[in-house]
């Protein structure tokens, strides 16, 4: 039975920045291909058959670097994997946003708000990446399967791996070009690696 192997794009000028990047289809910083390109001879040494990639560019930009798209693994787009949608909050960091509320601010308590974009609910969030999920198990009948995509949309899709509520992806926090491997002991769903470059 593989595994499922969750990879967080390289870095971007908003990652670096700490600005919420959802729908904002921002390209790789150079250091952020440089992340890529390291995780391809350790994700080389994986039994990957499959990959799932959200189509933002960041994230397409690092399954290609990481050989991803290389022959012998069959890789699609995914739009179920792109981040949460932050609707007021795109583009804005956590304290720019308390110091607007008044109060402090966590999306994973607060949420989203409407602005340019309608904001997704965490809940939300979790519909799609549970389809994911319902994509992925009957592949690991093969290999390892790849998740290529964002900060919170993979930590909500962990929560959800372990059988938790969307909002404990707030213990999962995910390092630009890092990975995590999902997988089960006795036939439980566990967290068997997290925030690696190295296998």
């Amino acid at each position: 039975m593989g595994e499922i192997v969750v990879v967080r794009h390289g870095q971007t000028e908003w990652s670096t920045s700490g600005q919420h990047t959802g729908l904002t289809d921002l390209p790789l910083l150079p250091g952020g291909e440089d992340d890529a390109r390291r995780l391809r001879p350790v994700l080389g040494e994986l039994n990957i058959t499959h990959a799932f990639v959200s189509p933002l560019t960041r994230a397409r930009r690092t399954a290609e670097l990481a050989g991803l798209f290389d022959h012998g693994i069959k890789a699609e787009i995914d739009p179920d994997l792109v981040e949460v949608d932050y609707g007021r909050w795109e583009g804005r960091t956590t304290p720019e946003i308390r110091e607007e509320l008044g109060h402090p601010w966590s999306l994973w308590v607060d949420g989203t708000e409407p602005g340019a974009t309608p904001g997704e609910s965490l809940d939300q969030v979790a519909e799609r990446v549970d389809r994911v999920l319902a994509k992925a198990r009957p592949l690991l009948a093969d290999g390892d399967v790849a998740l290529v995509a964002h900060g919170h949309v993979l930590r909500i899709l962990t929560a959800r791996w372990l059988g938790l509520d969307p909002d404990k992806g707030a213990i999962f926090p995910l390092a630009t070009g890092r990975f995590g491997v999902l997988g089960l002991e006795h036939d439980w769903p566990a967290l068997i690696g997290w925030n690696t470059v190295s296998a």
